[in-house]
């Protein structure tokens, strides 16, 4: 049986990074996104690679997308769900709009694209869906109030899925990435210790998914932990430990300009 993987938000970051490693490894790839050109782009990278444009906003398309997929590929193996935005200039205050927005695409987004794929991994009773959150899930962070709490709901929910989908053996994992080098991560203006690239962000994923199977993928450990350590703290420590960071990252900066 051949081996089938579909990928939403592959036009960039890890999504691409993705699904040009699991092509290189002998998958057959359906790559997902909303920017076609980028879609095309990508599916010259190797033959493996299939592209299905798509707006995971758009509950139908989602729906007719991957029933097109299984009629290409008649089984998909793993379904793996890393579409995903942030605007950090545009939370530094509340914005409703904005908010709204991240948690259309991030949340609701995985949400349209779960709802697609589960009467199928339901009846197949196998497979796997991965979830693609971030340790900005773990607590609040500044000027991150939409994308953490995105995360958050991510984390949280696929946690819940994990138990239902047990019972009907397919295997569900998190994806808890760290800083990784993106379009998205290239709009901060603060340090971000530990960055990887996209490409080591997809291996850590591929050996999660094909060969250890944890519940939690999540890299680069040692700030990964650390990330996990902050989740434990009262919530007093916590907030003036990060009180005490973005002080000392504003002194930097003022004393570079």
């Amino acid at each position: 049986m051949n081996k089938n993987i579909w990928i939403t938000g592959a036009s960039s970051g890890i999504g691409k990074a993705l699904a040009i490693k699991f092509a290189n490894e002998g998958w057959k790839v359906a790559a997902s996104a909303r920017r076609e050109n980028l879609l095309k782009e990508l599916s010259q990278e190797s033959e493996n690679i299939y592209p299905f444009p798509l707006d995971v906003t758009d509950v139908d398309q989602c729906k007719i997308v991957f029933k097109n997929i299984i009629e290409k590929f008649q089984n998909i193996e793993i379904s793996i769900f890393s579409t995903g935005i942030h605007d950090p200039n545009s939370e530094k205050e509340f914005n409703l709009e904005k908010i709204r927005k991240i948690m259309e695409v991030n949340y609701f987004g995985t949400m349209n694209s779960i709802n697609s794929v589960y009467g199928y991994y339901n009846n197949k009773k196998s497979g796997q869906i991965s979830i693609v959150s971030s340790v900005a899930g773990y607590r609040g962070l500044p000027a991150a109030g939409g994308y953490c709490a995105s995360k958050s709901a991510l984390t949280s929910f696929t946690e819940s899925l994990h138990f239902e989908m047990k019972r009907k053996n397919v295997r569900v994992s998190l994806v808890s990435p760290g800083f990784i080098k993106t379009p998205m991560t290239d709009q901060n203006d603060f340090p971000m210790p530990m960055i990887k690239s996209p490409e080591f962000a997809a291996d850590q994923i591929y050996k999660g998914l094909v060969k250890k199977k944890y519940f939690e993928i999540h890299f680069p450990k040692a700030f990964t932990y650390f990330m996990k350590f902050l989740r434990i703290l009262p919530s007093s420590i916590y907030f003036r430990f990060v009180d005490f960071l973005v002080l000392k990252y504003a002194i930097i900066k003022t004393k570079r300009e």
